[in-house]
This record gives C-alpha cells, structure tokens and sequence, in this order.
C-alpha cells in the first residue's frame, strides 16, 4: 500500500475494512475451491458456503474473472512459498559432471509433492494448469508457462554454475521437472504412491549418477 493510500485509509476506515473482509473472504474462497475447484465455480454456492453473498464478491472483486485471477495468484503464491523455502537451503557442491544438488532437490519436491496433505492444493494447480493451456484471455492466460519457468529457474539455483547455463543443464531440468509433472498426474489420478515413487526414485538414482546429457545417437 502506497503512503496516499495508506492516508486515506486512515481518513475512510471503511477503506481499511474493505480490505480486511476482501481477504478475509479470500481464504474462505481459498479454502472453498481446493476442495470444490474451480473451472464450474459458481458465485452463490460458493458465497453461501463462505458467509457472504454474491453482491458483497461483486463489489470486493469487481467480476467473478477478477476474484479466480485472485484465487489462482492465491494457490501461486503456495507454490512459491515452497520454492521459497527450497532455495534457502544451502545448495550441496557439485562434483565433476554430476549435479547432485539437482537430484537431492527433485527427491526433496517430489517428497512435497507426494504428500496427502497437498493433494488439494496441487488438484486445483493441475486444473489451472489445463485451462491455462487453451491460451484462452482470461484469469487463466499465463498460469502454466509462470508455473513451469518458477520451477525451471529453482532446477537451475540447484545446479553448478558451468551446468547450469549450458544445454545439457537445460536439458537435465527440464527432464527433472517433466518427470516429476507427469508422476503428479499419475498419483493424482492413481493414488499409488508406492508405484510412482518409485519410478521417480529410480530417474534420480540416474541422474545422481550420470546426469549429463548424452546423445542418443
């Protein structure tokens, strides 16, 4: 909030409640669609399932497309919360071609990522991810290409620096990062952790041993 803004809402204390009750709201629609979604959200059902009405969403949101753009930057700034927490922790040294600081990292999302507790939560970044890929305008238009450079550029933090900027260390993330993804979708639609453990278990046991890229032909 800007020092003007600030004023006024010192002056209008209506302001300062507005924006108290929009986030207010904004968890409880949070909380509404990690179990309800969001692509058939209806502003009644959710407005009485959180206390409120669709007029008071109206006028806190200003559309029904502005408060998903909300929910969405809401689920994002999950994700990015553990991104976050991610890079704080000391990246380990690289030793000759290996990266194991890459594969110590793809067990440790792959470890948040398989956690009952996220299901919720990475459902409804799946279902923002498909209907961002209709490049449709919308609340949608640029989820899935912001979420695939945030992890991208926490693959590359974890990389020695000559790695990293070159192909082979592209093409090594970008691997990780399509193995990991396609593994969600299986445990999302399977809920065999056990199987799917272990098959994301056995390409980082590869790339913690040989990760450099080499050519298939």
């Amino acid at each position: 909030m800007t020092a003007a803004e600030v004023h006024r809402a010192d002056k209008h204390p209506s302001i300062q409640a507005g924006s108290a009750r929009k986030q207010e709201l904004l968890e409880a629609a949070y909380r509404y669609v990690l179990g309800n979604g969001l692509a058939d959200m209806s502003l009644r059902p959710l407005a009485k399932a959180i206390g409120s009405s669709p007029r008071v969403l109206l006028f806190l949101f200003g559309s029904k497309e502005e408060l998903i753009r909300a929910l969405l930057a809401r689920a994002r700034a999950d994700e990015l919360g553990y991104l976050e927490a991610l890079r704080s922790h000391r990246k380990p040294p690289g030793t000759g071609p290996a990266d194991p600081g890459l594969a110590s990292t793809g067990a440790a999302v792959w470890s948040w990522l398989a956690a009952p507790e996220h299901r919720a939560l990475l459902g409804l970044w799946v279902e923002g991810y498909a209907l961002s890929l209709r490049g449709e305008p919308g609340p949608w238009a640029g989820f899935a290409v912001d979420t695939v450079n945030d992890w991208l550029d926490l693959l590359a933090g974890r990389q020695s620096g000559s790695v990293a900027c070159g192909p082979a260390g592209q093409d090594e993330r970008t691997l990780l990062l399509a193995v990991l993804r396609g593994a969600l979708l299986d445990l999302l639609a399977t809920g065999d952790t056990d199987r799917v453990t272990r098959a994301v278990e056995s390409h980082l046991r590869q790339l913690a041993e040989d990760p450099g890229y080499q050519d298939p032909g």
